[in-house]
């Protein structure tokens, strides 16, 4: 099972914008996620085809189960 921490953004023309990172620590909290995602915004460190990041939209855990067939 995998997990991934995907931070969700809305950049400035209202279009979502996804960061993964893959396995996160298992006690990650919604309150650090956001904190480090305004630091992102803060930091103007990505840009995209729709302008800059502005806002925190969500953040969310995706888990992940791969069951070969037999």
């Amino acid at each position: 099972m995998s997990k991934v921490l995907e931070l969700v953004f809305t950049d400035t023309a209202g279009k979502n914008k996804t960061l993964n990172v893959n396995e996160p620590r298992e006690d990650v909290t919604k309150a650090e996620a956001e904190a480090a995602m305004q630091g992102i915004i803060d930091a103007n460190v990505f840009a995209t085809a729709n302008g800059d990041l502005a806002a925190i939209a969500e953040a969310r855990v995706r888990t992940t189960t791969v069951e070969p067939l037999a």
